[in-house]
């Protein structure tokens, strides 16, 4: 069973800066995808940035050029490094891990997650 656990949230000013982290328990990802997903209070869990097994990334549209998602997999880590944040990048971020190929910022092709790390931006 695939355990992921996030962390590396805060509060921060607009403008600033975090790194998220996420260590897995299992690293032996072939083919498949891992991602970050968030959800703001009455909203929807939407994807923000994807990493496939080859290397590929994919990002939504409002973070791409501001996040960048990595792996390390000599630490059985995956990053989200986030620069000059919002007010509305505020939610729960999770990270996700898929058993398919397919790059898509999709929930339901998922099946791994953790349980979140807060990321508040206010001024």
């Amino acid at each position: 069973q695939v355990q992921l656990a996030e962390s590396g949230g805060g509060s921060v000013l607009p403008g600033g800066s975090l790194t998220l982290s996420c260590a897995s328990n299992d690293w032996t990802f072939t083919e498949n995808c891992m991602a970050w997903f968030r959800q703001a209070p009455g909203m929807e869990r939407e994807g923000v940035a994807l990493i496939s097994w080859d290397g590929s990334t994919l990002y939504q549209d409002s973070v791409r050029g501001r996040f960048t998602i990595s792996s390390d997999n000599t630490k059985n880590t995956l990053y989200l490094q986030m620069n000059n944040l919002k007010p509305e990048d505020t939610a729960m971020y999770y990270c996700a891990v898929s058993d398919s190929w397919y790059p898509a910022l999709i929930a339901s092709l998922f099946q791994y997650w953790g349980e979140g790390t807060q990321v508040t931006v206010a001024a």
